[in-house]
């Protein structure tokens, strides 16, 4: 935690956020900017919140995360990736640990099965575009379908991806307290 704190753009791998803080800077330097994924893992969530049809867990968490300006995908756990697996791959198998508790031998779903939270950590990655908002000339049209060249002046981040970072743990923290009370108050 500490590491990503400490990064500039909240990479706790410290070479690759040195790699990651030159190329926005050259980016920056010419106009221009990029985009990135955010990886969240929530630890400590408890079995069974969700629902296996109308309110399922990771559709809420889908919706919250993908409200936020410039996020343009989602995926849960190995996400995307699975489709290139088997499913025997890929299943997630129950198992009893010593202490008598369930949990799963894997994590392939980012701890949640139809619709329900499993007790795994829940992991997703959101990917975010690239701001438009360019100092760079960009080709347009007017309000009178007129082709026109636009130069935005001021001030614009070139990688959203950093400022983004705490507003996915809000989202996030959000989605799972409004599953816990609504668990808690069984209208589930």
């Amino acid at each position: 935690y500490e590491s990503i704190e400490s990064s500039l753009v909240r990479c706790p791998d410290h070479k690759a956020s040195e790699l990651m803080v030159t190329h926005i800077r050259e980016l920056k330097t010419n106009g221009d900017t990029c985009g990135g994924v955010i990886q969240c893992q929530s630890t400590g969530v408890p079995v069974g919140l969700g629902s296996p049809i109308y309110n399922k867990l990771e559709a809420r968490l889908a919706y919250a995360v993908m409200s936020i300006n410039a996020c343009v995908g989602i995926e849960m756990g190995e996400g995307f990736a699975m489709t290139e697996k088997k499913g025997s791959d890929v299943n997630d198998e129950f198992i009893t640990t010593n202490e008598g508790d369930v949990k799963t031998l894997t994590n392939h779903s980012g701890g949640i099965q139809g619709g329900i939270s499993n007790g795994m950590p829940i992991i997703f990655r959101a990917a975010f575009k690239p701001v438009s908002s360019i100092k760079t000339k960009q080709k347009t049209i007017d309000r009178n379908k007129k082709a026109i060249e636009l130069e935005i002046a001021g001030r614009h981040d070139p990688c959203v991806v950093p400022r983004a970072v705490p507003i996915i743990e809000a989202m996030t923290a959000l989605v799972l307290v409004d599953f816990l009370l609504a668990q808690k108050l069984d209208r589930i």
